[in-house]
């Protein structure tokens, strides 16, 4: 059976149309979301369309220096607001936003923020930034957003992704050579953030860290020197794909990998026009795509 999850609303100059959830094949239309600099939106296609302004199936941007360089987004249920979308911007800001484009909260954790994640059932949001730490929200309302209040800072020399690990109920956070485990514990303001020391050493300095829709025992990361499957029972890394520079990586649950490598061009040499699927690539004329993601609300 399909699996067909709707998101339905518009961003800020978008027209109405549903998000879907990750398809069963890859020969199947499916969804994905990049953050695009150059205009600085969060774009949505189907993967099988051509990309142009025409074809855009979701968008939402902002004119806010704090929202500038967007750098990461992801889809997330909730039992209050539907699905929602997380962003972290290089500006300076990391939020939550709904599918109609409203922003529910906004922080501001300073240091290049370059991901955010929602830990699912107290509501608290992490987020990643480059200057070297994790920044733990814990609210006071599950159904309010805006309560969110910083709690915790937690050093992670490179800190450049997070991802909620709902198997093994650990927070994953990549940084300079390394993709560590954090158990989450309390709740509400008293969230906090315990290295269970566990990690899996890379070569390089972190940047992605994506789940394997196709193994919820596997992640897919990247650093500068390459692009790796992390077995996170066994703590190894293993290399996918010997490339420099690729800023997102994305295994869809068909088996079917997805990225972005940089392309060393100015004004944005860490950015490219093109995403690169296993099945061909997909370019928008001058866009400055940074990260690129399935439409996915599930953890793994």
């Amino acid at each position: 059976m399909k699996r067909r999850t709707l998101l339905r609303g518009a961003a800020v100059g978008a027209a109405t149309v549903p998000l879907l959830a990750t398809t069963a094949s890859a020969s199947e239309n499916y969804q994905v979301a990049m953050t695009e600099q150059r205009t600085n939106r969060i774009l949505v296609f189907n993967k099988d369309d051509a990309w142009n302004e025409s074809t855009i199936k979701w968008k939402w941007g902002s004119t806010s220096r704090g929202w500038s360089n967007l750098s990461d987004v992801r889809f997330r249920d909730t039992k209050h607001f539907g699905r929602v979308v997380l962003a972290a911007a290089s500006g300076g800001y990391a939020g939550i936003i709904t599918s109609a484009g409203k922003v529910l909260w906004t922080g501001e954790p300073g240091g290049n923020p370059h991901a955010i994640e929602r830990i699912p059932n107290i509501a608290a949001i992490v987020t990643a930034s480059s200057g070297g730490y994790l920044n733990v929200y814990g609210p006071t309302k599950i159904t309010d957003p805006s309560t969110l209040a910083k709690v915790q800072t937690v050093n992670l020399p490179g800190a450049h992704g997070v991802l909620w690990d709902p198997s093994l109920n650990v927070l994953w956070a990549i940084g300079d050579y390394v993709v560590r485990a954090y158990q989450v514990t309390g709740s509400y303001r008293e969230t906090r953030l315990k290295d269970t020391g566990k990690s899996v050493a890379l070569p390089g300095g972190g940047h992605d860290l994506q789940p394997d829709y196709t193994n919820p025992g596997k992640l897919v990361v990247t650093d500068t020197k390459a692009a790796y499957e992390v077995d996170t029972a066994a703590l190894t890394a293993k290399v996918l794909r010997a490339e420099t520079r690729i800023k997102a990586f994305v295994r869809h649950r068909s088996g079917e990998y997805l990225w972005v490598r940089a392309e060393n061009v100015e004004p944005r040499p860490w950015s490219s026009p093109t995403v690169h699927f296993d099945s061909g690539d997909k370019t928008l004329a001058d866009a400055q795509f940074y990260k690129a993601r399935i439409v996915e609300a599930a953890f793994e």
